[in-house]
C-alpha cells in the first residue's frame, strides 16, 4: 500500500513539487479545492449554481491570500471515496471536504492536516416512532453508513464492541443513502452530528426524525495538503490561524480596513502586514496584505462560523467546543512573533 501511495505521489506531482505547489498555484492563476457539494452548510450549490458553506469559505479565504481575490478557485466536488486520489494525484491543492484527521490519512493518503477548523463527534439519526433511543435498541436493525469515512469504520467498532448485532447497508454517495434512509430501507443511519444536522433538511418529513444524543468519536475537521511541501502546508495552516486570530483581536470583514491603518496591537498589525510589519506575512511567500484580503473576504472565523452554521443559518448552532479558547472551546490562534 505504501508503495503504491509513494509512487502515486511520484508520478500524480512531481511538476508541482519542482517548483513548489504555491508558485505552480500562482502560475495558473487559480485554486483547486476539493470540496463536498451536497452538505448544506459545510459545502454545497445553490439555487444560482454557486459553492456555498463553511468550507468552501475556507477555500475562498486561502484564495484570497493568494491572489488577492476570493474568486480564484476551482472547486473540485468530491465523494468520500474520491477524495485520496484526488490529493495524491495532485488533481486538488488542497482538500476541504469536512474531513477527519486521523493517523492512516495521514500515513496511508500522505496528508498533513492544518488546523482543525470544527470540532464534531459521529452521531445517529432514528425516526422518532422506531422506538431507538439508544445505541442497545440497534440490536437487529438495519443502519445506512457511507463508504470511505471514518464513520463506517465508528460504527462497526462500536456497535459490535458492545456485542450488539446489526445490518449495515453501505453507500457510496451520501445523496443516495439519505433517500435510502428517507425511504426506509434503514431504520437509522449515522456520520458526523453535523452531517445529519445538515441532511435532515433534505428529508421529506424533516421533523418526523430525531438526532439521538449519543456521540461514539472525535472528529475533528480541517484542511489537508499532500506531504512534502512545507510552503505549501505553511501557507493553508496560517491562513487559517488568521481567521482564528481575527476573531480573538476583533478584527472583522467590515472593520479591517480601519484595522489596518490605526491598529496598535503589534499582533492586530503583523496579521495585516502593516507598514513596518509586511515581512511576518512575505515569509509565507505571500504579498504582505494577504491575511488583510482573507479577512475582508470572508471576515473572521466567527463570522465565517456564524453566517453558516450558527446564528445567521438555518441551523442556529452553538459553538460549544468551536468556541475560542477564551470561552470554553478549543479554536486557539498561533500568534505572529
Amino acid at each position: 500500500m505504501r508503495i503504491l501511495l509513494s509512487l502515486a505521489l511520484l508520478v500524480g506531482a512531481s511538476s508541482v513539487f519542482a517548483q513548489g505547489r504555491l508558485q505552480a498555484i500562482k502560475d495558473r492563476g487559480e485554486l483547486r479545492c476539493g470540496v463536498n457539494a451536497t452538505l448544506t452548510g459545510f459545502g454545497f450549490v445553490d439555487a444560482d449554481g454557486n459553492y456555498q458553506g463553511f468550507d468552501i469559505d475556507f477555500c475562498k479565504a486561502i484564495a484570497a491570500a493568494v491572489f488577492g481575490d476570493a474568486s480564484k478557485v476551482v472547486y473540485r466536488p468530491l465523494t468520500a471515496g474520491e477524495r485520496p486520489t484526488a490529493l495524491q494525484s495532485g488533481e486538488i491543492d488542497v482538500l476541504l471536504r469536512n474531513t477527519t484527521r486521523t493517523s492512516l490519512r495521514e500515513t496511508d493518503w500522505g496528508a498533513n492536516f492544518g488546523p482543525t477548523t470544527y470540532y464534531d463527534g459521529q452521531g445517529f439519526m432514528v425516526r422518532k416512532d422506531s422506538g431507538i433511543n439508544s445505541l442497545a435498541d440497534f440490536e437487529g436493525r438495519a443502519v445506512c453508513v457511507q463508504s470511505g469515512t471514518t464513520t463506517e469504520t465508528n460504527l462497526q467498532t462500536t456497535l459490535s464492541g458492545l456485542g450488539i448485532s446489526f445490518t449495515p447497508v453501505i453507500f457510496e454517495t451520501a445523496p443516495v443513502l439519505i433517500k435510502a434512509y428517507d425511504d426506509g430501507q434503514c431504520d437509522g443511519w449515522t456520520t458526523d452530528t453535523s452531517g445529519l444536522l445538515s441532511y435532515q433538511l433534505q428529508l421529506r418529513q424533516p421533523d418526523d426524525h430525531k438526532i439521538l444524543p449519543i456521540v461514539i468519536s472525535k472528529e475533528p475537521l480541517g484542511p489537508a495538503v499532500l506531504h512534502g511541501d512545507d510552503q505549501w502546508f505553511d501557507v493553508v495552516t496560517w491562513t487559517v490561524f488568521a481567521l482564528f486570530n481575527a476573531e480573538e483581536y476583533g478584527v472583522t470583514q467590515a472593520n479591517v480596513d480601519d484595522m489596518l491603518v490605526n491598529a496598535q496591537d503589534p499582533q492586530v498589525k503583523r496579521l495585516l502586514g502593516a507598514p513596518g510589519s509586511e515581512s511576518y506575512v512575505q515569509a509565507f511567500g505571500l504579498r504582505a496584505d494577504a491575511f488583510y484580503q482573507a479577512i475582508k473576504a470572508v471576515g473572521n472565523y466567527g463570522e465565517i462560523f456564524e453566517r453558516n452554521l450558527g446564528a445567521g443559518s438555518v441551523f442556529g448552532l452553538e459553538r460549544g467546543l468551536n468556541a475560542q479558547y477564551y470561552e470554553g472551546g478549543l479554536i486557539y490562534g498561533f500568534p505572529f512573533n
